[in-house]
């Protein structure tokens, strides 16, 4: 017999927060299907405040409040079971942060949990990487976000290393990523995929996606290190307002979306990969797959 529970992920980044909703399809005697029923997302852009100030401005404040109330009336609508909202780099650093939680639950009955570099890069690492990648080969997994980026390599579909960096697009965009910061990066990149011959990428984040959506490329086929190289010239030769109109990109993406494949780009000339796959997982599917493994160790 075929039962179907809804999901919910908030992932509270430091450019936007996105609430999945997601409907579990199961049925004895064959694998579990996870299917993406609505995404929902809001550029508030905490890490522009975080990052200079080390506090939630009090507009971004009444921002946060407004979009935890529309999502809670969507999971509510939704008939969503279950659900879980993690906040990452921007909400770590703010002092107001925990301040901040307590009001979100206050008002709208939503439990944030703020959670560290090595929490995120795990929950990341629940999404079934194993189904989109040949367990016979070694990647860097990197998930470039607002105020931080998590690697983790895999080599014959086990994890070998994992590390989070204080190296975000929204950080790049306020000049607050040192060289030593490029440096650390760098020389962790270089020292963890030495010992193989041959690496490739795998992205995640809004960034790498959108690039991916415009390349025009088949599902489940990489970029090559010579189209991304392209393409970040283009990005490059545009304008900001040129890169909204000419490339349909929103306000939000046109500017974070430079630092973001100058990253992409770095990791792959570091790690020597030529390609970078792009399979559309990230934070919130972690999280519907965390909530989805609670109910099974629960029984």
């Amino acid at each position: 017999m075929l039962t179907i529970e809804k999901y919910g992920a908030i992932d509270i980044g430091s450019n936007a927060v996105r609430l999945l909703i997601s409907s579990i399809h199961e049925e004895e005697g064959k694998t579990t299907r996870f299917k993406k029923t609505s995404l929902v997302r809001v550029p508030i852009r905490l890490g522009a405040d975080v990052f200079k100030t080390r506090r939630v401005s009090e507009e971004n404040i009444t921002r946060m409040i407004d979009a935890m109330q529309a999502y809670q009336l969507l999971m509510k609508t939704h008939k969503v079971v279950k659900y879980k909202a993690c906040a990452t780099s921007a909400m770590r650093e703010a002092e107001n942060g925990e301040q901040l939680v307590g009001l979100i639950k206050e008002k709208t009955g939503i439990q944030i949990d703020i959670i560290d570099g090595k929490d995120e890069a795990a929950i990341i690492a629940m999404t079934d990487l194993h189904e989109l990648i040949n367990t016979d080969a070694t990647y860097l997994y990197v998930d470039v976000g607002g105020g931080s980026t998590e690697f983790t390599l895999y080599h014959h579909g086990k994890t070998i290393a994992s590390k989070s960096f204080k190296l975000g697009t929204v950080r790049l965009l306020n000049n607050l990523v040192s060289e030593e910061a490029w440096k650390n990066v760098q020389n962790w990149i270089k020292e963890k995929t030495k010992d193989y011959q041959r690496v490739s990428l795998i992205g995640s984040g809004g960034n790498i996606n959108n690039i991916f959506k415009n390349s025009g490329k088949s599902m489940g086929k990489p970029l090559s290190f010579l189209y991304l190289s392209s393409y970040y010239e283009l990005l490059n030769s545009l304008t900001y307002e040129e890169r909204i109109w000419q490339l349909n990109l929103n306000q939000d993406r046109a500017d974070v979306i430079i630092p973001a494949t100058r990253i992409y780009l770095s990791a792959m000339k570091w790690s020597n990969a030529r390609e970078i796959f792009v399979p559309k997982i990230g934070l919130s599917d972690g999280i519907i797959k965390s909530l989805y493994n609670e109910k099974l160790t629960k029984g």
